[in-house]
């Protein structure tokens, strides 16, 4: 499953989808208060949208079939288990109210140190 998970991070960092190329130029090259973030990135026996490691944050661009969907609260819980905080945006977030997605993402990680 490793292999096949690395196999898919990699096609889906060549293919994102319109929303995670729209998050994905709010976050790359350090551009957001000089926050690294990398995409696609295999946690367990998941695929992480986008990581900042340093402050264990994971954010994931949400489209139509996420909306309280089982199997996201399922694995928002695991990685929880695991020290990381989940941020969800849907799409029409990411598209309309960027400035709001961007303020969600510097609030969750201002309580950290360093």
């Amino acid at each position: 499953m490793g292999e096949w998970l690395r196999d898919r991070a990699k096609e889906m960092r060549r293919e994102p989808v319109l929303y995670e190329r729209r998050l994905w130029k709010l976050l790359r090259d350090r551009r957001l208060e000089g926050l690294k973030f990398r995409r696609q990135v295999v946690i367990g026996r998941y695929i992480a949208d986008f990581v900042c490691l340093r402050h264990r944050l994971i954010v994931e661009a949400d489209g139509p079939t996420h909306d309280a969907s089982l199997p996201d609260i399922e694995r928002d819980a695991v990685l929880r288990e695991q020290n990381f905080r989940v941020l969800r945006f849907a799409n029409a977030d990411i598209e309309n109210r960027r400035h709001e997605v961007v303020a969600a993402i510097l609030a969750a990680v201002s309580g950290d140190p360093g």
